[in-house]
Order: structure tokens, then sequence, then C-alpha cells
């Protein structure tokens, strides 16, 4: 029997969240404020969100615009407020000035998640060499995805990395799964599933009515069956 392929989809509430688990979604990636594309949520919603849906729930830890940490104090704050709510599982990835991995910050945040399973978000599509990436952040603790568009435009540009990384899966550094969002279209699919890849990542597409909308459960249907087939 082929593995299920997993389809993540971007929440904000507990009424997304119950959208998305409707429709099929195996796991949620809960944010606030997709204005500044995406930030961490309240502990408050996180309970309610925990509480609304029984699948897995990726929570990010970021306060700021951009990729860099900004006040790592509080962040870090936040991220133990998070565990001690009941969080097991995170989403994070910050570069310095360079865009190289801003190792100093994230390995703080993995000590205070505890060895919780993590994802690298996009961050991998602005940095300055995501080989050196990857390599830098090979024996942290937890982490086992990548976020990625293969470019920092979006799948349309990044789609000859994705297929290239997704061919050097065994190679040290290239083991966390390749999880596939930024502009993610329904018509990628085929050649992504053809590659091997099986992990996908959609927001705005589960939300027809634009972001001011929740979450549509057909839509989310639509794209369950899409991966699936």
């Amino acid at each position: 029997m082929s593995k299920r392929a997993l389809l993540e989809v971007i929440a904000l509430d507990a009424r997304d969240a119950a959208a998305a688990q409707a429709g099929g979604a195996d796991r949620l990636e809960l944010v606030s404020d997709m204005a500044r594309d995406g930030l961490s949520p309240s502990r408050e919603t996180f309970g309610r969100v925990r509480a609304a849906v029984d699948i897995p729930l990726r929570v990010m830890l970021r306060l700021a615009d951009g990729f860099g940490a900004g006040d790592v104090d509080r962040l870090t704050g936040v991220a133990g407020g998070l565990r001690a709510e009941g969080a097991d599982e995170f989403v994070l990835g910050f570069l310095d000035a360079h865009g190289d991995p801003d190792l100093v910050t994230v390995e703080r945040l993995v000590a205070e998640i505890e060895g919780c399973r993590w994802t690298f978000h996009r961050a991998i599509d602005r940095a300055a060499d995501r080989t050196s990436l990857r390599k830098q952040l090979a024996d942290l603790p937890g982490l086992d995805t990548y976020l990625t568009a293969g470019s920092a435009s979006g799948v349309d540009d990044g789609l000859p990395v994705l297929l290239a990384e997704a061919a050097r899966r065994d190679e040290p550094g290239y083991e966390p799964r390749l999880l596939v969002g930024g502009g993610l279209r329904l018509d990628h699919l085929p050649a992504l599933r053809a590659a091997g890849l099986d992990a996908f990542h959609i927001g705005g597409a589960a939300r027809p009515g634009g972001w001011s909308a929740p979450v549509d459960a057909a839509a989310v249907r639509e794209w369950r069956e899409a991966v699936d087939g």
C-alpha cells in the first residue's frame, strides 16, 4: 500500500482548523496575522484550536516581519509558553544579515522546545546558500521538514530546485521531508508527485474568499483528492 501524502493547511483559529480537518487535512500550521506572513498565535488561540481538532498541529514561532529573529528573549518566552500550553510541534527559521542561518537563535529555540519536531520554514528560500544552510542545520534535534517553494518567488520559479532536491533525499542534510508550499497550484502536483514529493502546504488555496474569509472545507477536499490522485 502506498504511503498517503501529507496535506498541511494554514489555520488562524478553531473554525479554520475544524474546516481543514473536515476537508481532509493531515496537519495544520497555526499562525496569526497573515498580513505579516504569519506570526505566532496566542496561547489562548492554541488552546482553542487544540481542543477543536485531533490532527497534528505545528505552531509558528515568529514575532516580526521578514526572516530576522527580532527580540530573541521574547521569542523564547513565547516558545516556552506555547510548549507549556501543550504545543508539541513547531515551525521556525531565521537568517542573519548575510542570508546565513541564525544558528544562535535557532539553537536557543530548539533547546526551549525540548526536542519537539519542527519545520524550518521558507527562510530557506531566502538563504544565501541552500546547501550550506542544510549542512549547518543537519544535526539539530527535531528538524524533520523544510517548507519550501524552491524559490523566494514561489513554486513556478522554484520547481527545478524542488525536483533536484527531491533527487538528493538520501544525501546527508537532505533527509528532512520537503513540504512544498508558496504559490503552489493544483497543476504543479503531477510533476512534484512524479519526483516522489509527498508533502504539500496550502494557505490561500484553502480560502476561495481570500484571507478575510475562513478555510473552506470543500476547497481543502479538492486538494486532498488531487494530492491522493
